[in-house]
């Protein structure tokens, strides 16, 4: 089922009575509106294959190659099931995020699934701009040693090494107690790491209404300059783009291929 006005309409009314206040560091910020991913999606054209009266929400791309759990209700810390079936484009993968990641974070991979895979970029260098202390070449940490970030091998046989992300407690020189986490097969192709990890690292604050749940008391919350229309219209316009930008692809996935011209053609046989 498409997105359609009348849920565009709801998160509208939810978001225009809140007072937005700026909120960082990302990682501490909380959940936000769950609808920052599942509208971007269904602006795509990907559709519910769920119960609609289950808390549960599974969403399924166009190609039926992609599709997106969303459990509140799971027995373990993943709320979030992202998963790629095998295809002739590329190997399956499979990805999952715990219930306090935030929206606006997740949003920046699954807004990826819509892009054509560009030039795969190191997904280091947004973070170590970010100001992230790196610990190691496969490791890096926030600048309040609450987040970090880590590429692990299985095993010394598995050349490419999958992706844990962890938000934690501090407890002096080690992690104490998780927040939330997110895991990125070895798989999970990089052009979608790469945005994960951009928008985690960002030092630009997100917004989240007065009273509303961060993840952490150590969140940093300040009166936004945004209004809560802003708020609102930021939403549109992004989902607007994504339509387009879903439509614009489906054209070229359907646009007929066009014969070349013949530049040599056959000249007539000479007579005898």
């Amino acid at each position: 089922m498409p997105l359609n006005e009348r849920q565009l309409a709801a998160f509208a009314d939810k978001h225009a009575w809140k007072i937005p206040f700026d909120t960082s560091p990302r990682h501490l910020a909380g959940p936000g509106d769950a609808r920052h991913v599942t509208h971007g999606l269904a602006a795509a054209g990907w559709s519910s294959v769920s119960d609609p009266l289950s808390a549960e929400i599974v969403l399924r791309s166009p190609d039926l190659r992609h599709s997106l759990q969303f459990d509140p209700q799971s027995a373990t810390g993943a709320w979030w099931r992202l998963r790629a079936e095998p295809s002739d484009d590329g190997p399956g993968w499979y990805a999952e995020f715990g219930e306090l990641v935030p929206a606006e974070v997740l949003a920046a991979l699954t807004d990826a699934l819509m892009s054509a895979p560009s030039q795969p970029a190191d997904p280091w260098a947004p973070v170590t701009s970010a100001g992230w202390h790196r610990d190691s070449e496969s490791t890096a940490r926030s600048p309040d040693s609450m987040c970090r970030i880590e590429q692990r091998q299985l095993s010394e046989y598995q050349d490419l090494p999958s992706w844990h992300i962890e938000t934690s407690e501090p407890r002096g020189e080690f992690s104490g107690p998780r927040i939330w986490h997110a895991y990125l097969d070895e798989l999970t192709p990089p052009h979608l790491v790469a945005p994960f990890l951009t928008a985690l690292a960002d030092p630009s604050p997100l917004q989240r209404g007065m009273y509303e749940r961060t993840a952490h008391y150590r969140a940093v919350q300040n009166p936004s300059p945004l209004r809560p229309q802003q708020v609102v219209d930021a939403h549109t316009n992004r989902i607007s783009s994504l339509r387009t930008q879903a439509r614009s692809a489906r054209r070229q996935q359907t646009k007929p291929a066009t014969t070349p011209a013949n530049t040599n053609p056959a000249r007539p046989a000479a007579r005898r």
